[in-house]
């Protein structure tokens, strides 16, 4: 369990710097969001990646919450079985979706996803 909550922070870890990367410019558009803008995205979609920094970053304390790698103390609610259970659909679909994805490079994310929704399942 320890194992796959390492991996799945790792992975997510990656994750986050990506998402950084495009919210503060980096030409990824078409690795991102539908892969639907070449190069720097539009403004909306650099501040859904800011968010999507702060939600993935949350995703991270409670899977380490889950697989007791810190001690949550009652700050990070839902940490368990029932939010791992929940990110694993929520990350298979996502992978799902990076799969149907008309952009090629994005669909390259669905291993990623997929690696993500295993983990959590082994947390669970």
């Amino acid at each position: 369990m320890k194992i796959a909550a390492i991996a799945a922070v790792i992975l997510l870890g990656g994750v986050v710097m990506f998402q950084v990367a495009l919210a503060l410019g980096a030409p990824l558009g078409r690795a991102a969001w539908g892969g639907q803008h070449g190069g720097v995205l539009p403004k909306r979609l650099r501040i859904a990646s800011g968010a999507a920094v702060v939600v993935y970053s949350v995703i991270i304390l409670a899977i380490l919450a889950s697989a007791d790698l810190i001690d949550a103390g009652g700050w990070i609610p839902g940490a368990g079985r029932p939010v791992m259970w929940t990110l694993t659909g929520l990350f298979t679909l996502g992978g799902l979706a990076n799969l149907a994805s008309r952009s090629k490079i994005e669909r390259y994310w669905a291993a990623v996803s997929f690696a993500i929704a295993g983990c959590c399942a082994i947390i669970a």
